[in-house]
């Protein structure tokens, strides 16, 4: 029997609801790291999810026993509507994250309710599709910076021990405006030069642990004001980062939908080389 040990954090680019859908190269990655992570690690005992779509003034704990989809979206295949993931939730978990961070100095809110948003259901649904891994949101503040949320994950760092999964969701590169000029019917549309300059630059300067330049990424990347016009799609990255503490940042899948939209993934910490070592190709 494996011995389950501290799973590294991650984050993943949900892309657009149609991910769910039309899974290409990044849900099948998905459907690859969810048994890759429960082969390097073991199954997590909950995933504590930090979602660009589950934002608030203040950090909030979704802390309802049971998770239901949330369909925060409009305008895309009806068919997304019938699909469902139905999870735990994880109340005990909220409790001592509660206490992690006000330990570290950050007021935290917990209300009793569920649901999930899509960044947060439609990469579960393919990492376990069954739904038997516990699910806790945490909803972040947008307009805290990324050393801010660097702070905030590394107050969620012990977490790991317990066998929780730090998982942040968002996207690598998100600037919609350009996505629906190029038409939402061309997914395949290759990579812009733009979307590929910004990836680079991350995955560069994550393998050189080159914390000061990614924190700064807004002055310091190409086109970063270009590639995210807001980029709550992107803080996640930082909290998931945090929780691993100032380790390399190792690229899991790189690919691209609609030419601009990222899809990479990243692990955090140091078993993250491990975990990409265990992806099958």
């Amino acid at each position: 029997m494996h011995t389950p040990s501290a799973p590294s954090p991650i984050f993943l680019s949900h892309g657009s609801p149609m991910t769910a859908l039309e899974p290409r190269e990044a849900g099948a990655f998905m459907q690859r790291l969810g048994p890759a992570i429960d082969a390097s690690f073991g199954r997590p005992r909950a995933v504590l999810a930090v979602s660009a779509h589950t934002l608030a003034r203040a950090p909030v704990l979704l802390a309802g026993p049971r998770h239901e989809a949330v369909y925060d979206f409009g305008g895309f295949d009806d068919r997304l509507y019938t699909l469902r993931y139905d999870a735990a939730g994880a109340p005990q978990l909220a409790t001592q994250v509660q206490t992690l961070l006000q330990d570290a100095g950050i007021e935290v809110q917990r209300v009793d309710q569920g649901g999930l948003d899509h960044g947060i259901w439609t990469p579960l649904r393919y990492l376990w599709p069954q739904a038997d891994v516990p699910v806790l949101p945490l909803a972040f503040v947008p307009t805290w910076s990324p050393r801010q949320l660097f702070d905030f994950g590394a107050a969620l760092a012990p977490l790991a021990a317990q066998g929780v999964l730090v998982m942040g969701s968002g996207s690598i590169t998100h600037n919609l405006r350009r996505v629906f000029a190029g038409g939402l019917h061309d997914a395949g549309r290759p990579a812009t030069p733009e979307s590929t300059a910004f990836r680079d630059w991350f995955r560069e300067r994550g393998e050189a642990a080159d914390w000061d330049a990614l924190l700064d990424y807004r002055r310091r990347a190409p086109h970063a004001a270009l590639m995210h016009p807001s980029d709550e799609h992107l803080l996640p990255y930082y909290v998931a980062a945090g929780a691993a503490g100032p380790q390399p940042a190792v690229r899991l899948h790189a690919s691209v939908t609609h030419g601009d939209l990222g899809m990479d993934a990243y692990a955090f910490g140091p078993q993250a080389e491990a975990l990409r070592q265990a992806l099958p190709a």
